[in-house]
């Protein structure tokens, strides 16, 4: 699809659609070329997929959500409510039309061409925190020492080091060791007996992603950016740009960023933006456990990921593919606990808090959706998947520089919106 002709002069003042990972990323990057930002959020902050998620920065495993794997479900796992991929039965033709592009590329060619597309923007993600801390944003992220995938047995390992060969081979770095049962519980004695071998990945790091987010807006606002919560926006029209927001009267803009999370289509359609984006649920809650472990674990066949966030474990897990504004399905959370249950020790599974649910932005093709769209003045910037934490500050990073100079980074090259 053709795009009008870039402005002459650089933006000075931008509007960002969403103030989760994604969106408060570009605003802070842009502030870094001085521009002067305004942060449109339907809800409040981190409200999105943004708080609740795992907190896992681990650009290693950051691979194509389409795999060969996902068509080994069949059509009765996923319309099992203990699946860790659900798709509620519906007639919705937005939801078919999605899952029709998703299996179609759940290939290993197709799989091997996304994976060779995150590779350069992987390899920026961990920088990207790092120039955020050296700017002043007051959250830190937590290298791991010992990030463990725990398996039953070795004949399910052998899956996660074969997807760690493909990432080797579209040049991607991920160091490892395999570890026994026993080896991994001297490491993580939260671990039952269950377990008899294990993976520990190297060089990944972990955060409490709603205490960075919030970080991150105060980081925002410090620098003279105004966020307005509770404020959805209901149109962009390319008039030099407006923006029109529910309640108020429509603003000038230079330009416009789409952040918006699991809506960005909503608005992104009248751009040239075609791509389906649909809401991946994920579930989460928190327990106490007599051994809290000091980094993640992964238990990668039950798709349960567990993180240590204060004095408590966060317990994530499964790919619900349902409108974003549905209620928590209590369904899911129960599958959780029941797939996370003979994996644990100590953990008590019946005391939960903070039970949550939020919508990650899902593509077909599982590559996020970063750039100009039809118009020069309106720019994407979603659609990640489970890799919008990992991936938010080096997308904002790119983002702003594109932004700010005209040119499109070489690693934004296959994540056109108007694909």
């Amino acid at each position: 699809m053709a795009r009008s002709a870039a402005p002459d002069s650089p933006p000075r003042r931008v509007a960002v659609v969403g103030a989760g990972m994604i969106g408060l990323s570009t605003a802070w990057f842009l502030q870094e070329f001085g521009v002067e930002v305004t942060v449109y959020e339907r809800g409040q902050v981190a409200a999105g997929a943004s708080w609740g998620n795992a907190g896992w920065l681990t650009p290693g495993l950051a691979t194509p959500l389409p795999e060969p794997a996902v068509l080994k479900y069949g059509l009765r796992a996923v319309f099992s409510p203990s699946s860790p991929v659900y798709v509620p039965p519906s007639a919705d033709p937005r939801l078919l039309r999605f899952l029709a592009g998703f299996v179609r590329h759940s290939t290993a060619g197709r799989w091997q061409r996304a994976m060779d597309a995150l590779v350069p923007i992987n390899r920026r993600a961990l920088a990207g925190f790092d120039a955020l801390a050296a700017g002043g944003v007051e959250a830190r992220t937590v290298e791991t020492g010992a990030f463990l995938a725990a398996y039953r047995g070795v004949g399910e390992r052998r899956v996660l080091i074969e997807e760690i060969e493909h990432i080797h081979g579209a040049g991607q770095k991920l160091e490892y060791d395999l570890l026994s049962g026993d080896e991994a519980r001297a490491l993580a004695p939260a671990l039952s007996g269950e377990v008899g071998a294990a993976v520990r990945l190297r060089g990944q790091r972990f955060l409490d992603p709603g205490r960075f987010v919030f970080a991150l807006a105060d980081s925002v606002r410090g620098r003279g950016g105004d966020i307005r919560t509770g404020t959805a926006v209901t149109d962009v029209r390319d008039r030099g740009v407006d923006v029109l927001a529910a309640g108020s009267a429509p603003e000038p803009y230079d330009a416009v960023v789409l952040a918006g999370g699991a809506w960005l289509g909503d608005l992104g359609r009248s751009f040239g933006v075609r791509a389906v984006v649909q809401a991946g649920r994920g579930y989460s809650f928190s327990v106490p456990v007599e051994h809290l472990p000091a980094d993640p674990l992964y238990f990668p066949a039950q798709r349960v990921a567990c993180t240590p966030l204060g004095e408590r474990l966060r317990v994530a897990g499964t790919m619900e593919f349902r409108k974003p504004g549905a209620p928590l399905d209590r369904r899911r959370i129960r599958a959780i606990v029941e797939a996370a249950r003979p994996m644990l020790r100590g953990a008590d599974l019946e005391a939960r808090q903070d039970e949550w649910v939020g919508s990650r932005p899902c593509t077909p093709d599982g590559l996020p959706l970063i750039g100009a769209t039809r118009s020069p003045r309106v720019f994407a910037a979603g659609g990640h998947g489970m890799w919008g934490m990992t991936l938010g500050p080096a997308t904002g990073q790119l983002l702003a520089e594109a932004i700010v100079t005209g040119r499109r980074p070489a690693e934004l090259g296959p994540f056109d919106p108007l694909r």
